[in-house]
């Protein structure tokens, strides 16, 4: 039997999305400022990000879109056990805990900290006839380029810390749905054989 339901965990995420919007709204400073933020992303070597320390459009968006998020999930909890645990949230969890494990993974190892570019780092320097392009196009250490998509305003350590909170968060969910179902599943076999065995 699991410690705490999957129920449990999804309420917290949702009233973790809503008040992470809240702070957005109103003072996105303090959540740049969370030793946690700041913890993930020392271990991690990736930058401060300055553009959380004031408010802005971006983050006024930001702050709808969480707190929609947490409201419409909580939305979903309301419905009858079956759909919504089994149905409803056995599929949203792994896909959920893949999503953000995935873009943790890039916010990581495509980043200017990355071991990748350690590795290029210690390698012998380019013969002088090597075109310098060929090796990646820019002067940062290590052969580092930035993406030309935009993806770099991903890399930095409050949305690395979100994200790995996510990641953790969705898997737990998801390994408490499976157990919460198996057992379900061996207590309705029980029920069954009980009645089979009443029957005759």
């Amino acid at each position: 039997m699991a410690l705490i339901s999957a129920k449990t965990i999804i309420t917290s995420l949702c009233l973790f999305h809503i008040t992470l919007g809240f702070f957005f709204l109103t003072s996105p400073g303090s959540v740049a400022d969370q030793a946690l933020v700041y913890l993930l992303g020392e271990a991690m070597g990736l930058p401060h990000s300055r553009n959380f320390e004031s408010r802005s459009p971006a983050l006024a968006f930001l702050a709808v879109v969480l707190g929609m998020l947490g409201i419409s999930d909580m939305v979903t909890l309301s419905l009858p056990d079956e759909f919504s645990m089994v149905h409803h949230w056995g599929l949203q969890a792994p896909l959920r805990f893949t999503f953000s494990f995935a873009i943790v993974l890039y916010t990581f190892f495509f980043s200017a900290s990355s071991p990748f570019y350690a590795d290029l780092l210690s390698a012998p320097p380019p013969s002088s006839s090597a075109d310098p392009s060929s090796l990646g196009g820019s002067s940062a250490p290590g052969g580092y380029a930035p993406s030309g998509w935009g993806g770099d305003a991903l890399k930095n350590r409050l949305f690395f810390a979100f994200m790995f909170v996510e990641t953790v968060s969705w898997f737990w969910v998801w390994v408490t749905l499976q157990e919460e179902n198996r057992e379900a599943a061996v207590r309705a076999r029980k029920a069954a054989r009980r009645r089979s065995s009443h029957d005759y």
